[in-house]
């Protein structure tokens, strides 16, 4: 049996999904998402989810899934995805993984190393103390704890730290320990073939562009303002990834009238397009032939 798994990838507003879509109609596929954002049910516009007719035309899983207040990082991605992956070339239909979060498309080709979950009270306990503390002096407080581990992050990789300080709290081992254990890759005759979409820059730019105007017309406005009414009002939490989703800051500014529309359009496509370099540069960089590689495929459009 055939168990290749194809993966699109590329910088957001790139094409990659409607290039996922092409091949799925193509060679009988399944579209699988790796986005940070499109995998939550809520800001399915600002997230730049599939349309319901993109859906219509081909299955596509882990759009929508979450609710916001659940965490999915690597591994939890991961272990959602593996069954779906198993299934569908169970029944010989293609798994297409299809996104721009590379962190999930590197952990699902070299595997993992066994980090336990963080329990939720104490990763609340965690984030609590990085609020109560700032930056520089949380960065302190783990460096007295986990030298280790703060050496790998500046002071102002927030996110970073905060796991550090979490995984520490729940195991008592320092992070870094645990990253240096062997990981547990993916079954042995998983073979990948990765498509990169990486248009020409200055093409790329636009599109980001576009798209953000795009979204305000297709209502994310109105879909930012009923997300933060439950926000406001509880139900979702502070901290979900939702809440810091791209072009969000300026459009809650707009909506305070603390800046026009224009700006809120400006300030968003700027975030976007330094989100898209982000991605660009990731992917150029960490994104390398290995034994379960078939082949790295670029394309400019």
């Amino acid at each position: 049996m055939d168990k290749t798994i194809h993966i699109i990838a590329g910088p957001t507003a790139s094409g990659k999904s409607a290039a996922a879509i092409t091949m799925a109609r193509t060679i009988n596929g399944a579209v699988i998402n790796c986005d940070s954002r499109q995998i939550y049910n809520d800001l399915p516009i600002l997230s730049a989810q599939p349309s319901e007719d993109d859906k219509q035309q081909c299955p596509h899983y882990l759009y929508g899934t979450l609710h916001p207040n659940e965490v999915c990082s690597a591994g939890v991605w991961l272990d959602m995805v593996k069954p779906i992956i198993n299934d569908c070339l169970a029944k010989g239909i293609a798994p297409i993984i299809t996104g721009g979060n590379g962190l999930y498309i590197k952990t699902l080709i070299e595997g993992m190393s066994p980090i336990p979950d963080v329990p939720d009270d104490i990763r609340k306990q965690a984030v609590q103390k990085q609020r109560d503390l700032g930056n520089p002096a949380f960065y302190h407080m783990l460096q007295n704890l986990d030298t280790l581990t703060t050496a790998q992050y500046h002071p102002n990789h927030t996110a970073r730290l905060v796991h550090a300080y979490e995984v520490l709290l729940a195991t008592g081992t320092p992070l870094a320990q645990w990253q240096a254990m062997p990981k547990r890759p993916p079954p042995d005759d998983w073979m990948f073939d990765i498509t990169l979409v990486m248009p020409p820059r200055d093409v790329l730019y636009e599109r980001c562009n576009k798209r953000f105007v795009q979204m305000l017309d297709m209502g994310a406005v109105d879909e930012l303002k009923a997300f933060d009414k439950r926000l406001a009002s509880g139900e979702f939490s502070p901290e979900s990834t939702l809440v810091k989703t791209i072009g969000a800051l300026a459009l809650r500014s707009w909506q305070a009238g603390e800046i026009s529309k224009d700006e809120a359009i400006t300030l968003g496509q700027t975030e976007t397009r330094q989100y898209a370099k982000r991605q660009m540069t990731w992917f150029n960089n960490q994104v390398k032939k290995a034994d379960n590689i078939i082949g790295i495929h670029h394309v400019n459009s």
